[in-house]
């Protein structure tokens, strides 16, 4: 008996240990200590006999958190896994940003279609999205970026300019020395600092503290300036004593606050309105016309982790109630970092399509809650780690964002860029219709290939009423490709000048459907062309059969799913011998002579003679016919038995 207890006592104090290890991780979990939650979940998990789903997910959160995307993308997967595919969207995104992280986009695009396979309108934006991303990759980068020279190991982002200055965010500890920590990744809390800023080249020198009258021991970050520069807004922790003012779940949130600039100095710092210790508000933007407030939080009622938000700013610097940006910007993961210019909002996102990480795109600004489909500002800009905090001047187009890709000099850098002249373009128009009934023709295809370096630049769809319209470059020549299943395709070389007020329309498509050169025949059907006539006791191809033979290639060319049966036939004089040894003949000759025009002969499934036994009149043995009543017996018949695909040539 004694054996037993003991046995027992030693399961629960087992079971008590991985109890309190959980509890002690989650604690560790709670208040941001990643690496040490990371370490006891692992315990956990090997050391247990059941794997709790929990447990997963806060050790790939863990990693996440820590920048570990290959450790998360493994226990994510797993996740997965356990909970069968039914996992909650944010925990999704960061599995889908932990396999780009790692490279591994094929997973990513995979997994993308079957998460989102029942959301059409969710699968069509990032359909749309990622037909854009791609259509970036092979053109010339519009983008050239530069690692800056005030970048350290620590934490560099958030560039706002300021005059002739860049004001940005830092972790650095060189200028003002910190005894605190952040728990997160063991950085010292964030600073403000100035710089001025060299225009030719983006440089930044005689680096200060910006606002150092704050004496913040914690953060103040994410700066955006008044248009007249009389106000600053940035983002700050609710302290209290000094000490971290936490909410009612112990967690200490972000708040936006807004002073007076008085030359490197922040006074007169006022909470705005709108905050509370619930949730956070932070990174503060203010359009160019000063009247708009852009900031990000996670207040409730929103539609991810972090929403984008805009509230009206009056004279005195005082805001109204903020307004949701909606589903078109916002999504189940995290928009931050936004920036606006008078007509294009820029932010960061991890859960609109894109490259990894936290990436920029762009939404052009219809009305304070009205946004077209954010695009991804491509290759060079983002990377498959974060990217974010992007600022421009729309007339130099040049500006700054920050990084934390590979190769840089530390946790996140700040880059400077330059970004080409915007192209101009020229907008070519008209109608693809079906030639033979004049109809329109709608899906049809058009792709689009620079003709200089034939690469594919973009491919639309016509629409209900056969219309496409398209925006070419101007100064260069394009190859535009006309096609539909079913039907045959048509190039057509467009050159584009330098006119902005030409009208290029009207420019019609007309493309044959495989129907129309078909006929049908009982349950056959046939290439329409006339009858291929031979000379009597003959099987050389003539020259009137050239001129059909030649509908037969086109066809065979157009349509290459196509495959066919040869049936020549002869007329009734001579013997029934004779004529199925002439018919298979003329089968032959007809065969080869498609074979000698290009065509594959695998294509040509079968060549056969019927001889006699299928003529079209009554000129049979015994009666007495003319010429031209013999002739129409001795044809050949070209059977579709195959259309495969029916897609049109390989364009």
């Amino acid at each position: 008996m004694k054996k037993y207890i003991t046995l027992i006592l030693a399961v629960i104090i087992h079971m008590n240990s991985y109890s309190q290890a959980t509890w002690k991780a989650d604690e560790y979990y709670d208040n941001f200590q990643f690496d040490k939650a990371a370490e006891l979940y692992l315990k956990v998990i090997h050391g247990s006999n059941t794997i709790n789903n929990d447990d997963v997910e806060n050790l790939a959160n863990c990693y996440f958190n820590l920048f570990d995307f290959q450790s998360a993308y493994v226990w994510y997967d797993k996740l997965y896994g356990l909970k069968e595919k039914n996992v909650k969207e944010s925990t999704f995104i960061k599995y889908v940003q932990s396999a780009k992280a790692v490279r591994d986009y094929e997973k990513a695009n995979r997994l993308i279609r079957e998460y989102y396979t029942d959301d059409l309108d969710r699968l069509e934006m990032i359909t749309t999205q990622k037909k854009h991303l791609d259509s970036l990759s092979g053109n010339d980068p519009l983008y050239k970026v530069y690692n800056l020279g005030i970048n350290t190991a620590k934490a560099e982002f958030a560039p706002i300019f300021y005059k002739d200055h860049l004001v940005f965010s830092s972790s650095r500890d060189s200028i003002i020395v910190k005894e605190n920590l952040y728990q997160w990744n063991k950085q010292p809390y964030l600073d403000l600092y100035i710089a001025d800023r060299n225009k030719s080249n983006g440089e930044l020198k005689n680096l200060r503290p910006f606002g150092e009258n704050l004496n913040s021991r914690f953060h103040s970050a994410t700066v955006s300036f008044s248009k007249n520069e009389k106000f600053v807004f940035f983002t700050q922790n609710y302290v209290k004593n000094k000490k971290l003012k936490s909410n009612k779940d112990g967690i200490s949130k972000l708040k936006i606050v807004r002073g007076y600039v008085e030359g490197d100095r922040i006074t007169n710092v006022e909470d705005l309105a709108f905050n509370n210790p619930e949730y956070s508000n932070s990174h503060p933007t203010i359009t160019p016309n000063g009247k708009y407030l852009y900031f990000v939080s996670d207040r409730p009622g929103g539609y991810g982790e972090t929403d984008i938000y805009v509230a009206e700013v009056f004279e005195d610097g005082k805001t109204n109630t903020p307004v949701n940006l909606g589903p078109m910007v916002n999504t189940a993961g995290r928009e931050m970092f936004p920036f606006a210019t008078d007509s294009i909002l820029y932010f960061a996102s991890d859960s609109h399509y894109g490259l990894g990480g936290l990436d920029i795109f762009e939404s052009k600004i219809k009305s304070k809650t009205d946004y077209t489909i954010p695009i991804n500002l491509g290759p060079v800009v983002n990377s498959n780690m974060d990217d974010f905090s992007y600022i421009i001047d729309p007339v130099e187009n040049t500006g700054y964002f920050a990084s934390n890709r590979s190769m840089g000099k530390g946790d996140d850098d700040i880059y400077y860029f330059k970004k080409k002249k915007p192209i101009l373009y020229q907008h070519y128009s008209g109608h693809v219709y079906d030639k033979v009934t004049e109809a329109p023709i709608p899906d049809a295809s058009v792709i689009i290939h620079d003709v200089l370096s034939d690469m594919l630049t973009h491919h639309i769809e016509t629409d209900e009423d056969g219309y496409y319209k398209l925006k070419l470059p101007f100064k260069k020549e394009h190859k535009l490709l006309f096609s539909k299943p079913n039907y045959t395709s048509e190039t057509v070389y467009a050159k584009i000048t330098d006119d902005p007020n030409a009208k290029l329309e009207n420019n019609n498509v007309y493309l044959t459907s495989l129907e129309s050169l078909t006929v049908k025949e009982g349950n056959q059907t046939k290439i329409d062309v006339d009858p291929i006539y031979f000379e009597y006791n003959k099987a050389d191809i003539t020259p009137q059969a050239i001129a059909e033979l030649e509908k037969v290639l086109f066809v065979m060319n157009e349509f290459p799913g196509v495959r066919i049966i040869i049936e020549s036939h002869t007329d009734s004089r001579g013997s029934d011998n004779y004529n199925f040894s002439l018919s298979n003949e003329r089968a032959e000759s007809t065969k080869r002579y498609l074979i000698a025009s290009g065509i594959a002969e695998k294509r040509i499934v079968g060549a056969r003679g019927f001889g006699e036994t299928k003529l079209k009149n009554r000129c049979s043995n015994g009666v007495r016919c003319s010429e031209a009543d013999h002739s129409v017996n001795r044809r050949s018949n070209f059977i579709i038995i195959e259309k495969q695909t029916l897609e049109t040539k390989d364009l």
